[in-house]
């Protein structure tokens, strides 16, 4: 019995051996599998992508290369109607016309009135210029002490007029003044001093300043309506006049 199993073992190794040795069982003759024929009826074809908005790719950020020069910064675009060059710029501004205001110059009176009054015709202010009057409250005044009598009086007169002073006033009020002469009363001190800076140097040596409580007229001037250069004389004239003001007022005011 085992004989007969070890020669059937061995007979279906041969035909085993034979078959593999003629590419049996379906291997082809290259040693590989052979391929199954394709069914044409199983094959289907896959439905189509629908087309849609087109994707947007989205670049991928450029690599940021290390360096150690500089980078050089563009400067920024200046709109051109900003760009005007500096000498338009001033142009532009010195094209404005000029400003005109109203002011007030006072208060004069004696021989700051005339000083006054001559510097400003000098100015040819025409009909932009008038004055009005006005009574103040008299702080100080110059003059020559009370004499003892109407010959004494007479003779300081005529000194008087000698040196070119023609506006005086005889005070014959009885009181501590009477037979005085004055020559000017004004609001400061610094007006009162001025005249009799003036006075020494017509060689008046007997007058003073002292103060003075009583009531006087004085000239204020109104300027109507005067450029910026005007405005500057008058600015610069106002520094030779001590104790005058020199301000703007409303244009009502100087009609």
């Amino acid at each position: 019995m085992m004989k007969n199993l070890f020669w059937i073992l061995l007979l279906g190794n041969v035909i085993l051996f034979a078959v593999m040795q003629n590419g049996g069982f379906g291997w082809d003759q290259q040693g590989g599998q052979a391929q199954p024929e394709l069914n044409s009826e199983m094959i289907r074809l896959m439905p189509a992508v629908p087309q849609s908005a087109p994707t947007k790719t989205v670049p991928a950020p450029a690599p940021v290369l290390a360096s150690s020069a500089p980078i050089a910064v563009m400067p920024a675009q200046v709109p051109a109607a900003l760009a005007q060059p500096a000498a338009k710029v001033e142009a532009h501004a010195a094209a404005k016309p000029n400003t005109q205001v109203c002011m007030e110059w006072g208060d004069f009176s004696g021989l700051d009135l005339k000083r006054a009054t001559a510097v400003l015709s000098g100015l040819q202010l025409a009909d932009k210029l008038s004055q009005r009057k006005v009574e103040r409250d008299a702080g100080y005044w110059v003059y020559i002490p009370p004499l003892l009598n109407r010959a004494a009086i007479n003779r300081k007169i005529a000194e008087l007029k000698a040196r070119g002073i023609k506006e005086y006033f005889v005070v014959q009020t009885p009181g501590p003044t009477l037979n005085a002469i004055s020559l000017g009363v004004f609001k400061t001190r610094d007006s009162a001093q001025n005249f009799l800076d003036y006075l020494r140097g017509k060689r008046v040596r007997s007058a003073k300043v002292g103060e003075h409580a009583s009531k006087f007229k004085a000239t204020v001037f109104m300027l109507n309506r005067v450029d910026a250069a005007t405005e500057a004389k008058l600015t610069a004239m106002q520094k030779d006049f001590a104790g005058s003001e020199l301000s703007k007022v409303s244009c009502a005011l100087t009609k």
